[in-house]
């Protein structure tokens, strides 16, 4: 028997109790004779001791111990006197006196000090995650995704909810993200794809009369990387028939709601039920469709008070079609020049063409722009209620441009005065989505959530002769600015979902080709239906304050889609190349 214990379990009560303990060696200490060494596995920490006065043969091998060797200990637990307490430690009330020590594995020095949170390059921690996970830090994260998942499961399960799991190789329907081709050696010249999601495979569960389905899904994208973004991820999948948006909406808020009570007492709602807005809404007042509500600092829309003011940006914009924007920063005069400069490089980042503002000061107005409209610029400070102190930002182009670039101006100001609290829960649902996006490149529409969202049912008649009006019956809750759960209400009429096809450009034969199996599901019955997948590692980032999902996943790529540990992607030898009836073409 390796153990009697784990490294959390003792207490004074075990006073004089022989116990077998293992685990690795975090920390060690000589002090005047007396050897330390603090013992860790993954549920805590046990302070054991030497003495040599007691066992001159222990003494000496515990004189051999360095960090991260794997021992096992049998010893005799004692209290610790009175003022040596170690109140950081669960074990702190007590130690261990060796009196017999086995080392089971000796170790190289780690590349990185584990027993310390200290900064460490990111490489070096993905070329060496299995010493990286042996950190406080990484293993409450995977802790906590544990019981995230397991609740999770507890309360669908709950709610009639059954899991399901969906195959990982299936058809390659391309349609959004790129997808990761896996050639078949039985079936030359073919393929599978790793799945962006089951959300066919669902929607044909409704069809199969399941009414309830949840799966913790992994998903695949072959996009370029983000620091939210993974190629392999993991989402929460769940599909409900004969049921409308609210039926989904409330379901998950409920479940989501009491996850978060439960698992993160110490974070505050800001809002119970979560507010609601549209994506048009969204988009004007906060210059995102996954708006951070944390803070006010709204986007104001100055585009009236811009016709005829003298400033031909401001004008031409407005005379081709596209809106100006206008975002108030309390305390902003204080910004320097550079700090000025550093906020138009961001807009820039995001389409905008520039970035104009305005300095309120007592004594009137200062700004670079002014002297094109002298007596409108108070107009403009009056119009977002600017006062002595603030800045007033502007940017003039498109509504998606004007709006996006100017949302993340908000963004960094908010950084700025720290006002993004982590300790803050602001969940917000958005919804009204436009059905289409229009892709300049391609000279085509393109499905802003995918292909088989239903459009609004006032809409469909647009579909022909105006789909940049159609509205989606689509859903997004976001969490402090990040979108972490998106869904909708899905097409389950053949002919709907044809027409919704044509205005995407895809022909009947292609359509039979692509999604033949989904179309002649249809016409055996499918239910009304609709669902919702959530980004469970984005989450998790969330509630662990961490700042990108890498730090949640046990062996996650690193930004350039590679595994740094085991040296993924690997070539493979020419015979299993051949095998696979596949060529690689240098590049």
């Amino acid at each position: 028997m390796y153990r009697t214990h784990t490294l959390d379990q003792l207490g004074p009560d075990h006073d004089d109790q022989t116990v077998t303990l293992s685990g690795w060696v975090h920390q060690r200490r000589d002090h005047g004779g007396l050897i330390f060494v603090v013992l860790r596995d993954r549920y805590g920490l046990t302070q054991i001791v030497s003495d040599p006065q007691n066992n001159a043969e222990i003494h000496e091998k515990m004189d051999k111990l360095r960090s991260e060797y794997v021992i096992q200990v049998t010893g005799t637990v004692r209290k610790r006197p009175e003022g040596m307490t170690n109140e950081n430690m669960e074990t702190g009330g007590i130690e261990v006196l060796v009196n017999e020590i086995e080392i089971l594995n000796e170790s190289l020095t780690p590349p990185f000090e584990i027993d310390q949170d200290k900064t460490v390059g990111e490489e070096l921690r993905l070329k060496y995650r299995y010493l990286d996970l042996r950190r406080s830090r990484m293993k409450n994260n995977l802790v906590m995704r544990h019981k995230f998942t397991k609740m999770t499961r507890d309360l669908f399960d709950e709610r009639g909810f059954i899991e399901v799991e969906t195959p990982i190789l299936i058809k390659g329907t391309p349609e959004g993200s790129r997808e990761y081709i896996v050639p078949s050696r039985l079936y030359p010249g073919k393929c599978f794809v790793l799945p962006q999601s089951p959300q066919q495979l669902k929607q044909l569960l409704m069809v199969s009369g399941m009414d309830k389905y949840f799966q913790i899904a992994r998903c695949f994208r072959d996009e370029d990387q983000r620091g939210d973004r993974q190629p392999e991820f993991t989402q929460l999948d769940m599909e409900m028939s004969f049921v409308e948006p609210e039926d989904v909406m409330t379901t998950n808020e409920e479940i989501l709601t009491t996850i978060f009570e439960k698992l993160a007492p110490q974070k505050e709602f800001m809002a119970k039920p979560f507010p609601r807005m549209t994506w048009e809404e969204a988009m004007n007042k906060y210059g995102s469709d996954k708006p951070d509500i944390r803070f006010e600092m709204e986007i104001q829309d100055v585009s009236e008070l811009c016709k005829g003011c003298g400033f031909q940006v401001f004008e031409k914009a407005v005379e081709n079609k596209g809106v100006v924007k206008a975002l108030r920063v309390p305390g902003g005069a204080k910004f320097s020049r550079k700090d000025i400069d550093d906020l138009t490089d961001l807009a820039k980042v995001y389409g905008a063409k520039g970035l104009a503002y305005i300095i309120v000061e007592e004594g009137g107005l200062k700004s670079p722009i002014t002297k094109f409209f002298e007596d409108e610029g108070q107009a403009f400070v009056d119009a977002v209620s600017a006062e002595a102190g603030d800045i007033v930002f502007f940017t003039a182009d498109s509504f998606e441009i004007a709006c996006t670039s100017m949302g993340n101006i908000r963004l960094a100001c908010a950084d700025r005065f720290e006002l993004r609290n982590p300790e803050k829960l602001a969940f917000c649902w958005v919804t009204d989505f436009p059905l289409f996006e229009f892709n300049e490149e391609e000279g085509r529409y393109t499905a802003a959530h995918h292909p088989f969202t239903c459009p609004k049912a006032e809409d469909v008649e647009l579909l022909e002769s105006a789909p940049e009006k159609v509205k989606a019956l689509a859903y997004d809750l976001s969490l402090n600015g990040s979108e972490i759960a998106g869904g909708s209400i899905r097409i389950h009429d053949s002919e709907l979902q044809t027409k919704v096809f044509k205005a995407l450009g895809i022909s009947r034969e292609d359509a039979e080709k692509r999604f033949g199996h989904l179309l002649g599901a249809f016409k055996y019955g499918a239910p009304p239906h609709g669902g919702i997948a959530w980004g469970l590692d984005r989450i998790i980032m969330l509630i662990q304050n961490e700042p990108n999902i890498r730090e949640v996943i046990a062996f996650p790529k690193d930004q350039k889609a590679k595994d740094l540990m085991v040296g993924a992607p690997s070539e493979l030898p020419e015979d299993q190349i051949a095998e696979m009836n596949v060529k690689f073409i240098e590049n």
